[in-house]
């Protein structure tokens, strides 16, 4: 009788251990998921849309959410089209938020060690590059500023060449997304500009991805688009050149000006979002006008206004130096103090 019981008792000891067993193999693997902060969470996978029909989710991909972390940095407002109203919204962006580990508060320090993230372009110019701190940041926007004829183009073009060089040369090893309003690009100067840095010029054009903008919705349209393809196509850069040339073409006047500052916002919201998301860098041109009233300043200033003014990162004025000189000067920055330096434009392309 008593080895009967001790036996019965052994059985279930080892039924119930080897269920604790299998909880206990079965538990890292949930958490392994649950700890996943949102890197290639696809947006079907977000944990909260229980309440999402299929169509719906089908409809975020469609208009370019195809990840937690697209749907994370939307706003309400965006997603209320796609998602029918304001309070799915918010819990949609409140979930993937969750998903990738957003947090509402940091402290400076974790700031810190996260911008220890932040990668540079080289300029192909050590005097741009030290005017820079090392060069084109990425998660910002910098604006070139300047008349026609100082070289902004020239600098998108050699910037287009630069990011696909390797790290230790001063690249990001990747591709340049390429927005041209105003017809200046050029295949050709690329070419130049790729063999003077020693790599192949078809092949670096084929890793410059060329968008023609003929309106300012079609400019807009096309920045839409580009999110659905940086992390694919390895995009590292993108280049908008210019930035104001369709806005100051389509809204003339005073009576326009509302309207096309609210275009032209929503605009580079677009591309400063893009650069923070996707650790891209951002290189926009822009124009100047004239101030009739200007007497004893600079009678030039930047074109767009405050709309412009607040959302670009870094400021750069370039002029025209002696013969072939050009000075460029950093006039708006978080924290670089403002100084000029020198360079120049020859067919090898931007150098000191």
């Amino acid at each position: 009788m008593f080895s009967i019981e001790k036996g019965l008792k052994m059985c279930l000891s080892f039924s119930l251990l080897a269920r604790s067993m299998v909880r206990k193999k079965a538990q890292p693997e949930e958490v392994e998921e649950e700890d996943n902060e949102g890197v290639g969470v696809e947006v079907g996978e977000i944990e909260g849309l229980s309440g999402f029909s299929r169509i719906t989710i089908s409809k975020l991909r469609e208009a370019g959410y195809t990840s937690a972390r697209d749907i994370a940095f939307a706003s309400v407002k965006e997603l209320v089209d796609v998602v029918g109203n304001e309070e799915r919204a918010r819990q949609l962006i409140m979930a993937a938020q969750r998903a990738i580990g957003l947090q509402p508060f940091i402290t400076a320090y974790e700031l810190y060690e996260k911008r220890r993230g932040i990668k540079r372009i080289s300029t192909g110019a050590n005097s741009l590059d030290e005017l820079f701190g090392g060069g084109i940041e990425t998660k910002a926007i910098t604006e070139l500023v300047g008349e026609f004829g100082v070289g902004k183009t020239q600098l998108c073009h050699q910037l287009s060449v630069m990011v696909q060089l390797p790290e230790v040369k001063g690249g990001l090893n990747a591709k340049a997304l390429y927005v041209d309003t105003e017809n200046t690009f050029r295949p050709e100067r690329v070419m130049e500009i790729a063999k003077y840095r020693g790599l192949d010029p078809q092949q670096a054009l084929k890793n410059v991805l060329y968008a023609r903008a003929y309106t300012s919705d079609h400019q807009i349209m096309i920045i839409d688009e580009a999110k659905k393809m940086i992390e694919s196509e390895n995009i590292g850069l993108i280049v908008v050149d210019s930035l104001i040339s369709h806005f100051r073409a389509e809204y003339p006047g005073r009576e326009n000006l509302a309207e096309r500052q609210q275009k032209l916002n929503h605009h580079i919201s677009q591309l400063l979002k893009i650069a923070d998301i996707y650790n891209i860098a951002v290189v926009v041109t822009n124009q100047v006008m004239a101030q009739p009233d200007a007497f004893f300043t600079n009678p030039l200033k930047p074109v767009g206004g405050n709309v412009v003014a607040h959302s670009a990162t870094y400021r750069v004025w370039i002029r025209k130096g002696k013969e072939n000189e050009r000075i460029a000067k950093i006039f708006d920055s978080p924290y670089h103090p403002e100084r000029e330096v020198t360079f120049r434009i020859t067919e090898e392309g931007i150098v000191d």
